[in-house]
């Protein structure tokens, strides 16, 4: 019903940006929650940051002053603008949306993309 397709995703030097857009197409008017979680190697999944549809955000520890969750209702699309990259931040990046309806609450997630970042 939701498809989520992330762009942005190379290779960076430490200390440099790299901005991850996500696209949401379908039935994308009940999407209460997009956000973008991250999965290291070796490693479980972890949210990186949310936004709400009603502009709340949230960020993970790790993240906070650092990167920044953007979100365009009109368009669907939600962005996270990376700066001060770590070697720590290397991972698959995968956004999500959760949506609810009245007819139940689903979880979307697109394919990822790489985020590697280089000492």
């Amino acid at each position: 019903q939701v498809q989520l397709v992330e762009s942005g995703g190379g290779l960076v030097q430490a200390g440099g940006s790299l901005r991850l857009s996500c696209a949401a197409s379908g039935s994308t008017f009940n999407i209460d929650i997009l956000g973008w979680y991250r999965q290291a190697p070796g490693k479980q999944r972890e949210l990186v940051a949310t936004a709400s549809i009603g502009g709340n955000t949230n960020y993970a520890d790790s993240v906070k002053g650092r990167f920044t969750i953007s979100r365009d209702n009109a368009k669907n699309t939600v962005d996270l603008q990376m700066n001060s990259l770590k070697p720590e931040d290397t991972a698959v990046y995968y956004c999500n949306a959760y949506l609810q309806s009245t007819w139940g609450s689903y979880d979307y997630w697109g394919q990822g993309t790489q985020v590697t970042v280089s000492s």
